[in-house]
């Protein structure tokens, strides 16, 4: 119960952030946090970095995303550590709150923008960051089985 709980108030609070992006900034309105950090409004209507974009339909990314999100719930059931069950865990709770957005929007809200200088890393938002962490999680995990053995 307590993480059904803890699922839904991180993917609320990840599509409540994205929606106060949306309602308070115009597209590609820069606000400068620090001299490496930015908060923007992209919309993102492709995959990780924008890869697809306009080549497939947001229905299409939708439907697969819930397959993959099926998918990391059954591996999660599946698994016997506890590691590993954590890092699809939030695997999961960032895909869903990307697959939510852009259900509801056709697009991903990315407001993150980390640069040096003249060099930008592509956008993000915070459910890219959830996801990220599960992966680190999950190879953290595998790394450490393989150096038991």
């Amino acid at each position: 119960m307590t993480r059904v709980i803890l699922f839904i108030f991180l993917v609320f609070f990840d599509l409540i952030i994205k929606y106060l992006i949306k309602k308070n900034l115009f597209i590609n309105q820069i606000v400068e946090i620090t001299s490496f950090l930015d908060i923007v409004y992209i919309k993102n209507y492709g995959v990780s970095f924008g890869l697809f974009s306009g080549s497939i339909s947001y229905l299409y990314l939708v439907f697969i995303g819930i397959i993959i999100v099926l998918f990391i719930f059954y591996l999660m059931i599946k698994s016997n550590r506890n590691l590993e069950k954590s890092a699809y865990f939030i695997i999961s709770v960032g895909a869903t709150g990307n697959i939510i957005d852009r259900a509801i929007n056709s697009y991903v809200v990315d407001y993150i923008s980390l640069h040096y200088k003249y060099f930008y890393w592509p956008a993000f938002n915070l459910a890219d960051i959830y996801i990220t962490i599960g992966i680190i999680m999950l190879l953290s995990s595998i790394f450490l089985i393989s150096k038991d053995k």
